[in-house]
């Protein structure tokens, strides 16, 4: 029988992304990431798991360390993460702090983007199990390049976790990061991985979904051109395809989601040394 430990961590283990710059930055709050060492890097990899879906978990200064997504719907408080090594199960619990993400107010000329009509309900519930579907692409890797480089060039025009009003009436909180450019600029793989979905969505529009491993996938909407096709590596640099302005927008912009553990976190977290350039061209 496995026995089962409950342990409580302070958050001393909040500055762990400043070990290396190849991890995200941390934010432990709904939206955002911590990150938690599991176990010592001289043991074999403890399997993770936070709500019952698995984390990434990566080496990393002798430790394994889990990368764990934290939802925007997280309560605050006390959360925790399952760590499975060998026969032994221990809990490790971490502290959801409280982030106020402000309002914005948008207004579509389309109405059905609002309020769509039934045979777009039927769509729309097709475009979500096929996300769904895609989510549950798990690569085991050691090696997950978190890397990530700014997949646009252009200025940040809305960001993560917005809490969004489409034409007076609350909607989902925005669940990426808008990079505002001219339709037809180039986007670009932020870091090596294999494309496992591609279509055309009701929301999204042209959509591309990269799968960097182990529970890490980016996606990549409202797109003009898709450049690339299912199963097809990509490499950092790599062209995916082209901004556009399909789905549900009111303007020419990449919207760029990032899953951990099926999970849209902040990908503001992945790019942080290149936000100044971008932000700075929202002035």
């Amino acid at each position: 029988m496995r026995k089962l430990f409950k342990k409580i961590l302070p958050l001393l283990f909040m500055p762990i992304f400043s070990w290396a710059a190849a991890l995200p930055v941390e934010s432990v709050v709904p939206g955002g990431i911590v990150q938690i060492p599991v176990a010592a890097s001289g043991q074999p990899a403890p399997q993770v798991y936070f709500h019952d879906k698995p984390v990434l978990v990566v080496e990393h200064q002798q430790h394994w360390l889990a990368v764990v997504g934290i939802p925007l719907e997280e309560p605050i408080g006390q959360a925790s993460i399952l760590v499975k090594t060998g026969e032994q199960t221990q809990q490790v619990v971490f502290t959801v702090q409280d982030k106020k993400y402000p309002q914005q107010h948008l207004t579509l000329k389309n109405k059905r983007m609002v309020n769509p009509n039934e045979e777009d309900v039927t769509q729309i519930l097709a475009d979500k199990q096929s996300i769904e579907q895609a989510l549950l692409t798990w690569t085991e890797t050691a090696a997950v390049d978190m890397d990530f480089s700014a997949p646009v060039e252009g200025r940040l025009s809305s960001l993560f976790g917005l809490k969004r009003f489409f034409n007076g009436q609350p909607k989902n909180p925005h669940s990426g990061l808008d990079i505002a450019a001219p339709a037809g600029t180039p986007i670009h793989a932020p870091a090596r991985g294999q494309v496992i979905n591609t279509g055309q969505y009701y929301y999204n529009g042209n959509a591309v979904f990269v799968d960097h491993g182990q529970g890490l996938i980016s996606a990549y909407f409202h797109l003009t051109d898709i450049a690339v096709q299912v199963g097809q590596h990509v490499e950092r640099g790599e062209v995916l395809g082209t901004v556009g302005k399909t789905g549900r927008v009111t303007g020419a912009h990449l919207h760029w989601t990032i899953y951990l553990n099926q999970t849209k976190v902040d990908p503001a977290l992945f790019i942080a040394k290149e936000l100044p350039r971008l932000a700075k061209r929202r002035k």
